[in-house]
């Protein structure tokens, strides 16, 4: 026979008859934890998406900008030192290779990648226009040329213009899209929060408990439910002002950006500085080559080969090429202004998350009779509190002992990235510490209490919860595109479990519970 006297429920007592087992109450608490999460990951979507997608738009204008910028140095050097453009094709693709992976977060400097570019396209340059006697280099001999090429400068002040002007132009990007990047973890974060002992109890007697009795139509009333979920989302409260200053912070960076060179036009016109220094190199191939002499010797060499029979190998400016212009429609200029203006509506997106929950989804409408925790009331006579986990002190609801350890995490990263754009302190190369969504602190732990409510205990994120990951992936191609680009896409990718049974436990239980009560 079924008890109603509910005299072994850990939350939902009432001094009425109740339907609920302790089965059902622990079910009805997975529910109510998996209600809030839903929503949080619904009222950051519209955010997330925004943010996904301007990465992988990034990604992709940046990906077809790089191979420009390629193709047009390999033609410049085709054209005019076709004997030179074979041996360079492989430093040419090694340098632009280099600066996307600099941007994209890599630990190589701009110097560094600069200074190897030069290394590689010397030997070809030293071979075919400097010396053009020498026909068969020998490994060790280029190997050679390839060291000396620092201390002789063959090619003047060409590497140190070109590090300069992708060094104010490239690392600003390369911040940005970290900050992008950060930006998703923020959200993916607090999309997966984890609730305290105490937080899960107060969400399942606000949504749920009503059930136990019946009441399957009450919501709770709005004084109510502030405290509940301001109670729950404490921490997440605290991102607030470091989530306005990071807003702000983007603006501010975006607008300096316009006033620097912009990584489009250096790219687009290295090939014009790589011209400018092989014909250095040129211009200066007697001396050049009399101090090659000296540090490595003369190698053997074969009978010079119709080293006239290429006009455009000796003596010659490079041949202006025409301007170049981006193929695509838009640039990465365009599409940061773009994404800058929506970004500006998100600013205050942690202001008071818990209030927007209670307005727009959870809470009754004033002038409603509406559940206070215990029965149904015309208004809830309990104090409010604020946001923020100083203001719980004086939370009725939910006690809350200190801020979650992963939001922490979240907050310091935010200031960095925040002096970073703001230009406080020197970009370190390589990116962020990463922190999956959900996760703990050093020894795993959070700030919620550990119980053997946790059917997951301490350690990872829960069984039963469905979680969404953003992981951005490439593609290949359809057809339409005619295989010439990939693209990035943003995959929602579940990591959770199956569901178990307990996912469509409640309504049934609503429905017994109904049953009962007017059987009773």
């Amino acid at each position: 026979m079924v008890d109603f006297t509910g005299l072994d429920l850990q939350v939902c007592m009432s001094r009425n008859l109740s339907c609920c087992t302790k089965k059902a109450e622990e079910r009805y608490q997975l529910a109510a934890r998996r209600d809030i999460q839903n929503l949080l990951q619904t009222s950051s979507s519209s955010l997330k998406f925004l943010i996904t997608r301007n990465v992988a738009s990034f990604h992709e204008i940046f990906a077809s900008l790089l191979k420009q910028a390629e193709n047009f140095t390999n033609s410049m050097l085709l054209g005019t030192y076709r004997k030179v453009s074979g041996e360079a094709a492989g430093p040419v693709r090694e340098l632009f290779t280099d600066v996307g992976l600099f941007v994209l977060g890599s630990e190589l400097g701009v110097d560094d990648l600069v200074q190897r570019f030069f290394d590689g396209l010397f030997p070809p340059v030293y071979g075919h226009l400097v010396d053009p006697g020498l026909t068969a280099v020998a490994p060790d001999y280029g190997e050679c040329v390839r060291a000396a090429r620092r201390d002789l400068r063959p090619f003047g002040g060409v590497p140190r213009q070109l590090a300069s002007q992708l060094r104010a132009s490239a690392a600003p990007v390369r911040v940005f899209l970290q900050a992008l990047n950060l930006a998703i973890e923020v959200i993916n974060t607090t999309d997966h929060l984890r609730f305290s002992k105490d937080c899960k109890r107060a969400l399942l007697r606000m949504q749920y408990c009503p059930h136990c009795l019946g009441l399957t139509r009450s919501k709770p009333c709005m004084g109510y439910c502030l405290n509940v979920m301001r109670g729950c989302l404490a921490s997440m409260a605290q991102i607030d002002a470091h989530w306005r200053e990071f807003a702000r912070s983007m603006e501010e960076v975006s607008e300096r950006m316009r006033g620097a060179p912009a990584l489009e036009q250096v790219l687009l016109g290295a090939h014009a500085l790589v011209g400018e220094a092989v014909a250095h190199a040129q211009r200066t191939a007697p001396k050049l080559s009399a101090l090659v002499h000296k540090l490595c010797g003369r190698p053997n060499r074969k009978p010079a080969q119709s080293v006239s029979a290429h006009p455009q190998d000796g003596g010659k400016e490079p041949l202006p090429l025409r301007t170049p212009h981006s193929d695509t429609d838009e640039t990465l200029s365009s599409r940061r202004r773009e994404f800058i203006n929506s970004l500006r509506l998100y600013r205050t997106f942690y202001a008071d998350l818990a209030g927007q929950l209670c307005v727009s989804e959870l809470a009754s409408e004033d002038g409603v009779s509406c559940w206070n925790g215990e029965d149904i009331v015309k208004s809830y006579t309990r104090q409010v509190v604020g946001n923020g986990v100083r203001a719980q002190l004086a939370n009725p609801e939910v006690k809350v002992k200190e801020a979650d350890p992963v939001i922490n995490q979240v907050i310091d990263k935010l200031r960095h990235i925040n002096q970073l754009l703001q230009g406080k302190s020197i970009p370190q190369y390589g990116t962020l510490d990463r922190i999956e969504a959900g996760s703990g602190g050093s020894d795993g732990r959070f700030s919620g209490d550990c119980d053997d409510e946790d059917e997951d205990g301490c350690a990872g994120s829960g069984g039963g919860e469905v979680k969404k990951v953003q992981r951005v992936s490439k593609w290949n191609p359809d057809k339409e595109n005619d295989h010439r680009r990939s693209r990035t896409q943003t995959e929602m990718v579940d990591t959770s479990a199956t569901r178990s049974s307990a996912d469509e436990s409640p309504m049934t239980l609503t429905v017994l519970c109904v049953f009962a009560v007017v059987w009773w």
